[in-house]
C-alpha cells in the first residue's frame, strides 16, 4: 500500500462495498492501495434510508465522490448520493481503462526484459506527462514514438508501448475532402504549382494526415484524416489556403471548393 497515495476531496473513486452496518457501508478504494472509506447512511441515497442494505451490498463495485479526507486518521468519508448516473459510467469506464493499461504495461516490461523497480519509476513519468496510464497508450496510438518525445525513457519501452498501443487501441477517425483549382499561366507554371501543393502539404497537426492528389487539370484533390471532424476541417482549410496564398503570390490564381465528404468512425 503507497501511504503517500490519498484521493482529494471532490474526486469520484471506485469503491468495493466491504461492510454493511445500520449505519453506513465501509468501503475500500480500489486505486488507492485498498485504503478504507466510508459512506454515511445519510450518504447513501437522497431522501430517507431505512436500510442500508436496501440499496448497497457486500462485494459491489460502487462509485462515490470523496467529501473529506484525513490521511493522519487515515479516514475518507464517501458520498454515494452525489453520484449521478453519467459521472458513474465515466468514471467507471476511466477505472477500466486504468486497468487495461496497467496489464498493456505489464506487457511492456516482459517484452522489454525491464525489471519491476524500473517499471515503477516509469509509471509516475507517464502519469505525470499525460494525466493517466491509458492516455499514454491512447497517444501512442494516435502519435507513434513522438508522443514520447518529451518523456525520458529508453527507445525499446517507447517502442514497446508504441506497439502495445497501437495493437489494442482502435481510435475513431474521421476521412473529409476537399478540392483547389490551381493556375499558373507563368513560363515555370509547372514548378509555381508543385510549390503551391508542397505548401499544401506542410500543414502538421499532432494526430493528422493529409494528402493532396491529381484529379484532372486544374484541380487536386485534398484529402485529411483525423481524430474528430472539427480539427479535420481546419486542417484541410489551412492546408488549402496554404496552397492558394503560394500560387497567388507567385503570380498564379488558386480557388477552394470544399463538397463530396466522407465521414468514416
Amino acid at each position: 500500500m503507497d501511504d503517500n497515495n490519498w484521493p482529494e476531496s471532490g474526486d469520484f473513486v471506485v469503491c468495493t462495498v466491504k461492510n454493511v452496518t445500520d449505519f453506513g457501508a465501509y468501503t475500500t478504494l480500489e486505486e488507492f492501495g485498498g485504503k478504507e472509506g466510508f459512506i454515511h447512511i445519510s450518504e447513501i441515497k437522497a431522501g430517507w434510508v431505512k436500510y442500508v442494505r436496501d440499496h448497497v451490498r457486500e462485494g459491489q463495485k460502487v462509485v462515490c465522490k470523496v467529501l473529506n479526507v484525513d490521511s493522519s486518521r487515515r479516514h475518507i468519508d464517501l458520498s454515494l448520493k452525489d453520484v449521478n448516473e453519467h459521472q458513474k459510467r465515466a468514471k467507471i469506464q476511466d477505472w477500466k481503462n486504468e486497468q487495461k493499461a496497467f496489464k498493456w504495461l505489464q506487457f511492456v516490461s516482459e517484452e522489454t526484459g525491464t525489471g519491476k523497480e524500473e517499471m515503477d519509476k516509469i509509471k509516475p513519468n507517464l502519469l505525470e506527462s499525460f494525466g493517466s496510464l491509458y492516455s499514454a497508450f491512447e497517444e501512442a496510438a494516435i502519435s507513434g514514438e513522438d508522443a514520447f518525445n518529451d518523456v525520458k525513457m529508453k527507445k525499446k519501452i517507447v517502442t514497446s508501448i508504441v506497439k502495445v498501443a497501437q495493437s489494442n487501441i482502435k481510435l475513431p477517425f474521421v476521412d473529409i475532402a476537399g478540392y483547389i483549382d490551381l493556375n499558373c499561366y507563368m513560363p515555370d507554371g509547372i514548378e509555381i504549382i508543385k510549390m503551391a501543393l508542397e505548401a499544401g502539404n506542410e500543414i502538421e497537426e499532432e494526430g493528422v494526415k493529409i494528402d493532396i492528389s491529381y484529379t484532372g487539370a486544374p484541380r487536386y484533390r485534398i484529402k485529411v484524416i483525423a481524430p474528430d471532424y472539427k480539427k479535420a476541417e481546419s486542417v484541410l482549410k489551412k492546408s488549402a489556403n496554404a496552397a492558394i496564398a503560394t500560387i497567388e503570390k507567385l503570380g498564379g490564381k488558386g480557388e477552394f471548393h470544399r463538397h463530396n465528404d466522407t465521414v468514416k468512425v
